[in-house]
């Protein structure tokens, strides 16, 4: 199987991590591709902050819990009251990706910043967990202060965040995908891979099929 295809294939959201800093290089090589990816006209307009720091990752916690049991939704508080929660999953690292909130295609560059993370990330073997719910840190005046110390320029909105950090325990196994949302429009009426405008598998994945088991 091509390499590339089977890094997208084998990457899972990791919610456990070792107690484990990754490497610096790999660290930048993933960044870099971050920013290799596609956006609208190329203006580039998004942000990324890279948390390492332990005592700023702490505080960040601690304002998560707070804010996620003051947001009035019972199911925020309840995970902020576990004990055992962990708004990061103890990932050493973690990547928030804000946005140009003035871009109205904001959302989609760096949703496609992200997923270069992801997949550049798993190539080096470590696992990752994209978050939304992070943008619960910013629902506050501390949040907001918290923001500024996390060179997030005026004007930039939470997108998402990224957990990064090596696997702890066996991988998550993959939830079936349904394939019917895929469809495929042909002009050539001889051809045996659509049938009912939809994308067939053949047994052997040849030419008369497109295998996607």
């Amino acid at each position: 199987m091509n390499q590339t295809v089977n890094i997208i294939k084998n990457r899972r959201s990791i919610r456990q991590f070792k107690d484990q800093q990754i490497p610096d290089s790999e660290l930048q090589t993933i960044m870099e591709c971050a920013i290799l990816a596609p956006n609208a006209m190329n203006q580039q307009k998004w942000h990324f902050s890279v948390i390492q720091n332990k005592d700023l990752l702490l505080r960040m916690i601690n304002i998560t819990k707070e804010n996620m049991l003051n947001c009035g939704v019972e199911f925020f508080a309840s995970r902020a009251k576990d004990p055992n929660f962990h708004p990061y999953y103890h990932a050493p690292t973690i990547i928030f990706v804000t946005a140009d909130e003035k871009n109205g295609l904001a959302q989609i560059d760096a949703a496609l910043a992200a997923q270069n993370i992801l997949i550049a990330a798993n190539s080096y073997n470590i696992g990752s967990c994209i978050m939304t719910s992070t943008e619960l840190l910013f629902a506050s005046e501390k949040g907001k202060a918290i923001k500024k110390e996390m060179g997030i320029p005026d004007g930039y909105t939470h997108i998402c965040a990224i957990a990064l950090g090596y696997q702890e325990g066996e991988s998550p196994i993959a939830r079936p995908r349904n394939k019917e949302v895929i469809r495929a429009c042909c002009t050539n009426p001889s051809s045996q891979m659509i049938s009912s405008g939809k994308i067939e598998a053949s047994g052997e994945g040849g030419r008369d099929g497109v295998q996607l088991d």
